[in-house]
C-alpha cells in the first residue's frame, strides 16, 4: 500500500488536515506530521537555530514546533519510522492562487517533499472559512488514485485549488497557469496598550491577471484548478537581454 506523508500550515489539529487524512487513509498508509500551531505564510523556511520538539497526539498525528518544511524534512528522513512515497499538504483553509504560492506554507510542504525526491501535492479550498472540506478531500483521494499513471516532470508539484461547494457542484478540473495579483495592501499601523507603534502586514492584492487559463479563472467558474509548479525560477526569455545589457556596462 502507498505510504503518504500528510502535512499542512494550519496546524496539526486543523479540520482540513483531519479531513485529508481520513480520505487518504481509505486508500493508503498515512502519517500526519504537521506544525503544532498555525504557521500560515511560513513559505519554505527551515528552522536551523534550535532543535525541534515533537508530540504524538492521541490520534497518532505528530505535532512539531516548527515550520511545514521542517515537518516534511523530518518526515521524509524516516525520523518517525515512516518512510513515505508521496507528500500531500493541506487541506488549506483559503486558496493558494497566483502569487500566493510564494508565501504559502501549504505549497512549501509539498515542495519540500519534491525537493527530497518524492511526489508532492498541495490542496487548498477557496474559502478562508470552508464548509466543504469533504469536497477537497474527495478530489485529493481521486488524484492519489490516479498518481501512478502520471508521468510527472522532474521537480514538479501539483498545486490544487478546490471551490468551496458540495462535490456535485464541481464543474470539472482545469489544468491552469498561475495568475497574478496587484501589489499587496499597505501595512496597517496600530498602537499597543503601552503606546508602542506596531504594524500588521495587510491582505494580499486583488487578482489582475485572472483571465481564461489562470487558476483564478478556474475557481471563479466553479472548476478545480491544478497548476504544475516547478523550482527553476530562471527567466530564460531575458537571458540574452541581460547579456547584451552587460556588454555595455
Amino acid at each position: 500500500m502507498m505510504k503518504i506523508l500528510v502535512s499542512n500550515d494550519d496546524g496539526v489539529l486543523a479540520p482540513g488536515i483531519l479531513a485529508l487524512h481520513d480520505a487518504l487513509a481509505t486508500v493508503a498508509n498515512v502519517q500526519v506530521i504537521a506544525p503544532d500551531r498555525n504557521r500560515s505564510a511560513a513559505s519554505n523556511a527551515l528552522t536551523l537555530n534550535r532543535p525541534l520538539s515533537s508530540y504524538v497526539h492521541s490520534n497518532g498525528f505528530i505535532g512539531i514546533d516548527g515550520t511545514p518544511t521542517d515537518c516534511v524534512n523530518l518526515g521524509v528522513s524516516g525520523t518517525f519510522d515512516f518512510v513515505p512515497q508521496v507528500v500531500v499538504s493541506g487541506i488549506n483553509a483559503g486558496a493558494n492562487l497566483g502569487d500566493d504560492v510564494l508565501y504559502s506554507g501549504t505549497v512549501a510542504a509539498a515542495m519540500e517533499g519534491r525537493t527530497l525526491g518524492l511526489a508532492g501535492i498541495a490542496i487548498s479550498i477557496a474559502n478562508a472559512h470552508p464548509r466543504n472540506y469533504d469536497t477537497a478531500a474527495t478530489i485529493a483521494k481521486d488524484l492519489i488514485l490516479r498518481l501512478k499513471s502520471l508521468q510527472s516532470v522532474s521537480r514538479t508539484v501539483l498545486n490544487v485549488n478546490v471551490p468551496d461547494v458540495p462535490i456535485e457542484q464541481i464543474k470539472g478540473i482545469h489544468v491552469t497557469r498561475l495568475g497574478h495579483r496587484s501589489v499587496s495592501q499597505a501595512p496597517i499601523e496600530c498602537v499597543d496598550p503601552r503606546g508602542n507603534i506596531k504594524h500588521w502586514i495587510a491582505g494580499v492584492g486583488t487578482a489582475i491577471d485572472n483571465g481564461p487559463g489562470t487558476d483564478f479563472y478556474a475557481i471563479e467558474q466553479g472548476f478545480v484548478s491544478i497548476t504544475p509548479l516547478h523550482f527553476d525560477m530562471t527567466n530564460y526569455a531575458v537571458i540574452d537581454n541581460i547579456e547584451d545589457w552587460l556588454e555595455d556596462v
